[in-house]
């Protein structure tokens, strides 16, 4: 074939294992990736590619391509926040550390800096796409387009003022406004992220349920958190937080249910029955002693199941290849099955997944042709992924974020060999010291 023949491309991805994670399991030896017009338009063998012709060649001989990775849930600003409060159980940490730290230093400057700090860490450990629930969501949106990541903005609900909106009523208008301005956005889309059940009364929950079909976009909650949460429940509300979402028109497809470590055998199938994801959190979850999300059950009902981080103070940081570690090896020991959760599905999680738990699975998720090319390059020749028997057990159970090499997004490269290229990641790390200095003497450890 001579080159007049081949059909031309704009990226061509030569590795030396594609783990497409769709069809389920599947490792793919000496493939190729062809991109053009930001899609996947082949996935072949090596020996095929001169069908080929592309304006960028990238040999990576020693890596692993996955799509790229989907963190579900987080709160990005809080990156600036890391390390402090740590070791408290979650009301304590939240009323005593936290929103007395947001209280005082949250503002469209910090939100804007600390996102960038997120998107920074996120991109160079591989995450192409993340959910996120915080104040001034517009600044996160901004930031996102500029790094050129993909977001899912969950505008946040309370019913008590902050440093973005006075009460139920203004969070709401926000939101739909916030819909509104990125509606043609190709990286951000929008969801209503009402806070916790305990956070938000009757009235602005049936209205997120209302306005959330009429605008077909997801709603992401707090929601059995802890068991704490679901005694106050039952005493203030007479039933448990699910059944009360049930009861007020929010559990459906669109729902993700974040935390969900204090389901019954009934709840469960209910979820499963309405079609809601759960996003599964387990570092923060295990840092705050939370409780344990029964992946392996969820699983059983055929709950779809997604990976998050949660945010940088109550994990501590946004790494989502020892999300999964920490989420294949607590599974088995809360199932008490060895079995339970393998690599490939605990990669699922990490990407399908979650892109379907945010609606994105059309276009994001996995390797296939037709899909937007989001990528991430593992390098697995390093002494913790010698000898390589089993690539994608190693991405699971041996490999570390810092062996992400590459990172495409709609095939344009964000991170090439681990150098930052849509971010300047000097102008992050000055403007995270700046707010280390300002907080560095408020104490909100203490009890």
């Amino acid at each position: 074939m001579t080159a007049a023949q081949s059909q031309p491309a704009d990226l061509i991805i030569n590795a030396s294992w594609i783990i497409p994670v769709v069809p389920a399991a599947t490792v793919l030896n000496d493939h190729s990736v062809v991109v053009k017009d930001k899609q996947i338009i082949a996935l072949c063998p090596q020996s095929e590619i001169i069908r080929f012709r592309a304006a960028e060649t990238v040999n990576l001989p020693n890596h692993a391509l996955i799509p790229g990775l989907v963190n579900a849930h987080g709160h990005s600003a809080m990156a600036l926040m890391r390390g402090i409060g740590d070791d408290l159980p979650l009301m304590q940490w939240l009323e005593k550390c936290i929103w007395p730290l947001e209280q005082e230093f949250v503002s469209r400057e910090f939100v804007q800096q600390g996102s960038s700090l997120a998107m920074a860490e996120m991109i160079m450990s591989g995450t192409t796409t993340f959910a996120d629930m915080y104040f001034f969501p517009d600044e996160i949106g901004k930031v996102a387009q500029q790094a050129r990541m993909r977001v899912q903005l969950a505008s946040p609900v309370l019913d008590f003022p902050t440093a973005w909106a006075q009460d139920a009523e203004e969070y709401i208008s926000k939101a739909t406004r916030l819909h509104d301005d990125f509606r043609n956005s190709e990286f951000v889309n929008t969801a209503f992220g009402p806070h916790a059940p305990y956070t938000v009364s009757d009235e602005p929950l049936e209205k997120i349920a209302m306005l959330a079909e009429e605008l077909d976009v997801p709603v992401h909650i707090h929601l059995h958190e802890t068991a704490q949460e679901i005694k106050d429940a039952l005493a203030h509300h007479g039933r448990r937080p699910l059944q009360r979402l049930a009861d007020l028109g929010l559990l459906g497809p669109r729902l993700l249910c974040i935390h969900a470590t204090q389901l019954e055998s009934n709840e469960m199938q209910l979820l499963s029955e309405q079609g809601a994801s759960v996003i599964h959190c387990p570092e923060s979850n295990l840092k705050l002693a939370s409780g344990y999300c029964e992946v392996a059950r969820l699983h059983e009902q055929s709950v779809n199941v997604a990976l998050g981080t949660d945010g940088g103070a109550s994990n501590n940081d946004l790494d989502m290849f020892g999300e999964m570690q920490t989420a294949a090896l607590l599974a088995k020991a809360v199932a008490a099955d060895a079995s339970a959760l393998p690599a490939h599905e605990t990669l699922a999680m990490a990407t399908i997944n979650g892109a379907r738990a945010l609606g994105m699975e059309a276009s994001i998720g996995s390797l296939e042709v037709g899909k937007l090319a989001d990528l991430t390059a593992v390098d697995l020749d390093h002494i913790n992924t010698w000898p390589l028997h089993n690539p994608l057990s190693h991405l699971v159970y041996s490999a570390h974020a810092s062996q992400v090499s590459h990172v495409w997004c709609g095939g344009q490269a964000l991170l090439v060999n681990g150098e930052l290229q849509s971010m300047d990641l000097a102008l992050v790390r000055q403007h995270a010291a700046n707010w280390q200095q300002a907080m560095q003497n408020k104490s909100f450890n203490e009890p």
